[in-house]
């Protein structure tokens, strides 16, 4: 059994994806056999993802706080707090937070999100108000587990098919 809270897990779980996202590995791959992890990400208003699928693991998200817009496929859904989505494998998607940004919780299974997360995320007490993510080490690293980007932040599902892919 294992308790996580910020007196006991401290800093060494609590990740900066740039000034965009700041995340928390609340258990990860190695605490649950490799099952699942969940991790507790905070966006900044506006945050969006790349345009991209994960071929290894389903993404569940809960909201906590705030909203995000999600397309996947063909879908355009607006989670709000106490709302829960499951992304299947190879759905093409992407997220964005709200004016006010969001809280969620996000649950991989069989893990994968929070070993991405500890591998090219800055640990928090490394990071300072001019830290940005490194892309490069962050999509060689998400390759590995099998994610593919498609787009750019910005990008959507629906923009696929306008391209012909």
């Amino acid at each position: 059994m294992s308790l996580f809270t910020p007196a006991t897990g401290g800093s060494a779980r609590q990740y900066v994806l740039g000034q965009e996202l700041r995340v928390t590995i609340l258990t990860s791959g190695p605490e649950t056999e490799g099952r699942h992890d969940v991790t507790d990400s905070v966006l900044a208003p506006g945050s969006a993802t790349p345009l991209h699928m994960h071929t290894q693991y389903e993404e569940r998200l809960w909201v906590v706080s705030g909203s995000l817009t999600v397309w996947a496929g063909p879908e355009t859904l607006t989670l709000r707090s106490g709302d829960f989505y499951t992304i299947p494998k190879h759905l093409p998607h992407a997220i964005k937070s709200g004016t006010d940004g969001a809280r969620a919780l996000n649950i991989t299974s069989p893990a994968g999100f929070a070993e991405l997360i500890a591998r090219a995320g800055t640990p928090v007490d490394l990071a300072t108000p001019e830290t940005e993510l490194d892309v490069e080490l962050f999509m060689a690293v998400a390759e590995e587990p099998g994610d593919v980007t498609l787009g750019p932040p910005g990008m959507i599902p629906a923009d696929l098919d306008r391209r012909g892919q």
